[in-house]
């Protein structure tokens, strides 16, 4: 089964992910992928999200993944026009060097099932799949091949975080390969329809 979790900008979906990882985890279930959890910072009353972390599952590695274009150090390539977050006008920051490095992981994710190595299947978790890989055929394209082979033995099924505007375009694009797909929102009966 494919799982789509959609929702507006900054309606909870990455905290209700992380939230579920820790419950499927305590169920026995591995999760392996990304998830993007926000850098926020404190500003009155509310808080500012200022940046977009990268945590690499199972292994919880973690790093920055890109800034708010605004408060991005002048020292990113994302910077120069060449890089993918500048071409697409995203308003992130984003270094090739951080699409890179997670395209990595999930090409490692890839090479582990194909080798044999995983013993028991996963969830296959994608947070997110945005306008790099749905408009413009870039970002993170290791994750969007895993999704495209399918359901397999070692990922039956796969989670994935598309803002509502998206959404159509990921359903165009990969419900022709999962025979079983549905769309939740980050509650419990989301998560009830993960178990």
């Amino acid at each position: 089964m494919l799982y789509f979790l959609t929702g507006d900008i900054q309606t909870g979906k990455t905290r209700w992910l992380e939230q579920t990882i820790a419950r499927l985890n305590e169920q026995g279930v591995i999760c392996a992928g990304v998830i993007a959890p926000g850098i926020w910072q404190k500003q009155g009353d509310t808080y500012k999200k200022l940046g977009i972390e990268n945590v690499l599952l199972p292994q919880q590695e973690r790093f920055v993944f890109g800034m708010r274009r605004e408060c991005a150090s002048s020292q990113t390539d994302a910077k120069t026009s060449d890089s993918q977050s500048s071409k697409a006008k995203l308003g992130w920051d984003i270094p090739d060097a951080s699409i890179e490095k997670v395209n990595a992981h999930f090409d490692s994710l890839q090479q582990e099932a194909a080798n044999g190595e995983i013993k028991t299947p996963r969830l296959l978790v994608i947070d997110e799949l945005g306008q790099l890989e749905l408009l413009h055929e870039g970002g993170l394209t290791s994750a969007v091949k895993m999704l495209k082979a399918g359901p397999t033995a070692s990922y039956p099924h796969a989670l994935v975080i598309v803002r509502s505007w998206l959404l159509d375009a990921a359903i165009d694009l990969f419900s022709p390969i999962w025979p079983e797909y549905c769309t939740i929102l980050p509650d419990e009966q989301g998560f009830e329809a993960l178990s």
